[in-house]
Order: C-alpha cells, then structure tokens, then sequence
C-alpha cells in the first residue's frame, strides 16, 4: 500500500497551530520517547521531529481522524506492539504500519520473527515494557532491542503522523526516519 509523498506534506499539518521541534518539547514526552529525541542521530534531522498537543479523549485513530480531519488518516501511521511465541519463549516486537492497514501478524510478521504464534500484546504488558501510553505508542524510544518491523511504503511518505508515547500529543516526522531507528526491519507486505 503505497500512497504518493505529495499527500504527505507539511501543508496536511498547518491546522495544527502549536507544530514545533520535538526537542523543545521534551517535557511533553514520556521519558523513553524525550531520550530517544534527545540522542537522536542519523541524516534525518532532529529538528525534522515534530510534536504538536492533540486532544487525548480522541486519540485513537478513528476518532482523531474524525475529529481533525479524514484526510489525515492517508498521513498517518500506526505502532503495534506484538507478542511472539516460540517454544517456551515469548519476545516482544512493534509493527508500523500505515492507519488505513492493518500489520500482516499472522504472515509476514510471524515468519519476520520466526515464531509459531504472534498476538498483539496485552494493553497491560505493551504499557509496561513500552513506558508509554496505550493509546500513543510510537516507534520512537521502543527498547533498543525489539524488532522494529516497517512497512516499506512509509519510507516514502515525506511525512507522517505518529503517536508521541503520549495520548495528548503526536509526532510528525519525515517517512525516512524510521529507517534510522534502532532493531528496525523494512518489509513489502507488513501492510495488508
């Protein structure tokens, strides 16, 4: 599922007044997605991350994109944290996907990870091993050491909305920074 970068562009985000850099914002952030902004490297700039305040009582994808605008759902993406399950062994991963998809769990991500079961994660457990807010889950300060699986196509979207760890907040930054980001794996077809 690939839709043209040119949807993707700052202009799609000028409703959102308060856009400013992610790092002027770390208090605003949990403390593993505000780390993670702090430390940030790569060619995708820092500055490219961006945080805005966003209503929390709406913070699902359905409802935001009710309540701000339809067309932000073709600029928006999803993470999902899943539960993998081999032998006696569970290990945990998050899948980004765009929000108009759904994460091919039960296919590509359970032969990417090699397990005879996956699941989403409880709530309780995503909460917890995450640091973040059920509800705002990004893929932005995930532990270093999960499998960080991306659908090919948000590579090429200039921008995209994602969660800030936060529901009272999202982050928007350009598609090619998840390929900067730790334990990340691009597939074709995470999206189904």
């Amino acid at each position: 599922m690939s839709t043209p970068a040119s949807t993707h562009g700052n202009s799609l985000f000028e409703r959102f007044t308060d856009l400013s850099p992610a790092r002027d914002r770390l208090d605003d952030l949990v403390a593993p997605v505000a780390a993670a902004v702090r430390d940030w490297e790569g060619p995708v700039s820092a500055a490219d991350v961006l945080y805005t305040e966003t209503d929390p009582a709406v913070a699902d994808t359905a409802a935001f994109v009710e309540h701000y605008g339809d067309d932000l759902l073709a600029a928006s993406a999803n993470c999902v944290i899943v539960a993998a399950k081999r032998g006696g062994e569970t290990t945990f991963a998050a899948c980004v996907v765009p929000s108009a998809a759904r994460a091919d769990v039960n296919g590509v991500v359970r032969r990417q990870l090699g397990a005879r079961k996956v699941s989403f994660a409880p709530m309780d457990t995503a909460v917890g091993l995450t640091g973040m807010e059920y509800g705002g889950i990004t893929p932005i300060g995930l532990p270093a050491d999960w499998p960080l699986l991306v659908d090919a196509s948000l590579l090429e979207w200039e921008q995209v909305l994602i969660g800030s760890g936060r529901r009272t907040g999202k982050l928007v930054v350009p598609g090619s920074a998840f390929a900067q980001l730790p334990g990340v794996v691009v597939l074709t077809g995470l999206a189904a």
